[in-house]
């Protein structure tokens, strides 16, 4: 939380530290010239009735004497930034317990410097600027821009790097120090009434004591009554007296910082409110907690089991509540291993049209032997369907391995609630792993089991079977079906979102909306379907997998003519990308629904071709192959529609089901034998901390609020002063010219120039020094200009104003025209009190 504070900024030897120390009224700050503050040091300044200061790098360590203070400041600037300039934005913590301070919360800054010295680095300006900003720029900061007066205004780093971050001047308030080393004859007045060059909440002048009374042990006390003095004998700043000095601005300070929390308290507020709401749930469990309590052990324990239990079954059968919206999860992943990778494993395996002709004509002159067969044996076709069937295995043993990996997981994910006791996870996860990979066991026995059924008996009287006479006839009507016009509407398989690889010099790689269906893949611009832009026939078109290229996140795979024939444009495949592999995976299944088949591998494929010269040509032979592959291939379909139901039920029954019952029934008992129930729930280092910061931070927060509705009861602001034109911290340094055309009406000067609105920089009296921008007098008249705070325009030099009586017009008072230089001695600040007083 960014909490109000002043952040006091200015350049190198301004007297930043001395206005601190005589807020504080004592000598504890490092001093000498050049660059002496190194480090930012937040200053916490709390009215108390014993005197003291604290460290927050020395806890507990009380600093009575103050020169201790100092030498400490002195020696933690140096273990971080070394003994020479360096500088370092890490800050020191003081706070300081007085009867003679008001509560304020200061930073000390290092001072705006231009050029490096000793081991500073080259950049050290924009260090310590950068520095600067780093506290300024916060709108819960206020900005003492602090100023010697023996310089010029105009000039000022800390006004200019102030209006950088608060244009409005909400948070600015000037300090004007040095006033005793004007040059004689020279004030600052203008400039602490604010009609100089005006600052929207002011300036206030202090008197700091010089070096000598500093090596003379001058006391701040003495130091300050002189500096009283001062302003009460000082002609130009007795009428104000009671506006300058540092009693005053410690209590303008501490006034305006009043103000400023008020403003910050409603914002401040809602931010506590929602942070201690985040908390109040975790709380809740820690309120009563007693680490070693045996009851409050065996509670967590059932609690978390209990739990454990839930969270699985909800990841397994799925839930309403805690949806993952990123990514699939628990038992969406297993339906897709079901139902996608499946499915389209067996088809991989299955389909493999050359190679099972070549079987299928083997086995039939095999059964015939030295003979010449006239019919079709039976017995080739049951050896070749039992062949085909023992191929499952492979991708049965594949799926139920896939379904482990997910539960695994599944597992794991639901024990990251148990981190809290981490040897109650470890051993949860390790009961539960052991038992799915025992239940492993006696799955893959009884999908064994089923593909061991299905071959001991082939049913070719099953209702689905298309027998010897129909699958004769197949051929020619299949033959038929494909020639016929496609009647009534095509089946759409699928619809989504693929990025068509091409190469550069045909358009690059673009993404298409696709559409598959039983007949066709087609693309368009986007899912509105309106601009088709190709329509792929699906016929001899087969999948190929790509290698996903180095540079590419996409997961590729690829589809191509087996006639050798262009697929698209000049193209012989073309190349389909998709963010995950799963999307991958989901295509594929969907391209198998519509007839497109993965391809062999290469190497087989060409054994395949070697061998196929050695089969016979025969006609008789050809049919009697298409006739057994046929029956093959309608009761291979029986059999894959067989196991693709009985899979996930078994799976379900003998895996899932039983996994989820075994939580339930017998982790917890399986837990008490596995040790002893203390070191099972003992806890994380890092949870016991987390709850003591926990407790630590609510309690805290609780009591900000009840602060907070203190501060809001009990506190009188005061309104913010209205705006000024203070756009001359933003022009050139360069004073505006002296003298100004007068206006058409003249006034009588006994008019006090207290009563003026600010002026938008108007140069100074000839009682000013030439350090605040009092230039030679210019023999041609400057562009007129207006008071920000006078509804009629009056010109800042000439002691006239808009007349409401009409006064003879006393001597010395210009014509019309410009002033002439000689002239500008008779200019004579009126000697009445100003109205201020």
């Amino acid at each position: 939380l960014d909490l109000p504070q002043i952040a006091v900024v200015g350049g190198q030897s301004a007297g930043k530290s001395s206005v601190l120390e005589n807020f504080v009224g004592r000598d504890f700050l490092p001093r000498g010239s050049g660059i002496v503050t190194r480090r930012p040091l937040i200053l916490q300044l709390v009215n108390s009735k014993a005197e003291y200061a604290e460290f927050l790098h020395c806890k507990g360590r009380k600093f009575v004497d103050f020169e201790e203070v100092r030498m400490e400041i002195e020696a933690e600037t140096d273990r971080l930034t070394g003994s020479n300039k360096g500088i370092s934005p890490i800050p020191i913590n003081l706070r300081v317990y007085s009867p003679n301070v008001l509560n304020l919360t200061l930073i000390d800054l290092p001072g705006m410097t231009k050029v490096a010295v000793g081991d500073q680095p080259p950049d050290i300006e924009h260090q310590i600027r950068d520095m600067l900003l780093q506290f300024i720029t916060k709108e819960s900061c206020l900005i003492l821009a602090v100023t010697p007066a023996n310089t010029d205004l105009a000039n000022s780093d800390a006004l200019k790097i102030a209006k950088e971050v608060d244009p409005q001047g909400l948070r600015t308030i000037g300090v004007i120090t040095k006033l005793d080393l004007m040059d004689e004859g020279t004030d600052a007045k203008d400039i602490l009434e604010n009609k100089l060059l005006p600052l929207r909440r002011g300036y206030i002048g202090v008197v700091n004591r010089s070096q000598k009374d500093i090596d003379g042990k001058k006391d701040i006390t003495a130091a300050m009554a002189a500096e009283r003095k001062f302003f009460l004998s000082h002609p130009a700043y007795r009428h104000m007296a009671d506006r300058m000095g540092t009693s005053h601005l410690q209590r303008t300070l501490n006034q305006q910082l009043t103000n400023h929390i008020r403003d910050t308290l409603p914002g401040l507020r809602s931010k506590l409110q929602s942070q201690l709401l985040s908390l109040e749930k975790e709380v809740e469990e820690y309120k009563n907690f007693r680490p070693d309590d045996p009851t409050r052990k065996t509670k967590a324990l059932l609690q978390m089991v209990q739990q454990f239990g839930v969270d699985f079954e909800k990841c397994i059968e799925g839930s309403g509540d805690q949806v993952d919206t990123n990514e699939l999860s628990g038992g969406a992943r297993i339906n897709r291993i079901f139902h996608e990778r499946f499915p389209f494993e067996l088809v991989k395996i299955v389909f493999d049209e050359k190679e099972l002709r070549r079987e299928i004509s083997h086995a039939i002159k095999n059964v015939h032997g030295v003979r010449t067969g006239l019919f079709t044996p039976d017995l080739a076709f049951e050896v070749i369907v039992k062949k085909q069937i023992v191929k499952l295995k492979t991708p049965c043993l594949k799926c139920i391995d896939l379904v482990i990996q997910e539960l695994i997981n599944t597992v794991r994910q639901c024990t990251n609630k148990l981190n809290s006791y981490p040897r109650l996870r470890e051993e949860t996860e390790r009961i539960v792993t052991t038992h799915i990979r025992e239940r492993e066991g006696k799955t893959k026995d009884q999908i064994l089991l089923l593909i061991d059924i299905e071959l001991s008996y082939i049913n070719t009287n099953h209702e689905d079977f298309i027998g010897f006479a129909n699958a004769q006839q197949r051929n020619i009507a299949s033959n038929k079906k494909r020639a016929m016009p496609n009647q009534g509407e095509i089946l759409v398989i699928r619809k989504g979102w693929l990025t068509l690889h091409l190469s550069i010099m045909k358009g690059g790689s673009k993404e298409y909306w696709f559409v598959l269906t039983a007949e066709s893949l087609s693309w368009y611009k986007d899912e509105e379907e309106k601009e088709k832009k190709y329509m792929l026939p699906l016929d001899n078109l087969k999948l190929r997998d790509v290698e996903k290229g180095f540079m590419s996140s996409k997961h590729v795979f690829a589809i191509f003519n087996t006639e050798q024939r262009n697929v698209y444009k000049d193209l012989r495949q073309i190349e389909l990308a998709c963010d995950t592999q799963e999307d991958v995976d989901s295509w594929k299944a969907s391209f198998l629904r519509a007839g497109v088949y993965p391809e062999k591998d290469q190497h087989e494929n060409e054994d395949t071709m070697s061998s196929g010269d050695t089969v016979s040509m025969d006609p008789q032979l050809e049919r009697q192959v298409e006739t057994i592959r046929n029956l093959v291939d309608s009761y291979i379909g029986i059999v894959n529609k067989s196991i693709r139901d009985l899979m996930p039920k078994t799976i379900m029954h003998l895996m899932i089901n039983n996994t989820k019952d075994f939580i339930h029934s017998e982790l917890l008992a399986y837990l008490y034998s596995a040790g002893d129930q203390g070191s099972l729930m003992e806890e994380s280092a890092e949870q016991a901390q987390r709850r003591d910061e926990m407790l630590r931070m609510y309690h805290a927060l609780k009591e900000a609020l009840v602060i907070i509705g203190d501060i809001s009861t009990t506190t009188v602001s005061t309104p913010v002063p209205p705006p000024v034109d203070d756009t001359w911290i933003v022009k050139d340094s360069s004073p505006p010219p002296a003298s100004r055309p007068p206006t058409a009406t003249t006034a009588p000067p006994i008019r006090p120039p207290a009563v003026r609105g600010p002026t938008p920089g108007p140069p100074p009296p000839l009682n000013l020094s030439p350090a605040f921008g009092a230039p030679p007098v210019p023999s041609r008249p400057g562009p007129p200009s207006a008071y920000a705070g006078d509804a009629n325009p009056a010109m800042p030099l000439i002691p006239s104003r808009p007349a409401r009586v009409p006064p003879a017009l006393p001597p010395g008072i210009p014509s019309r025209r410009p002033p002439a230089a000689p002239n500008r001695p008779t200019i004579i600040r009126p000697s009445e009190p100003s109205l201020l007083d």
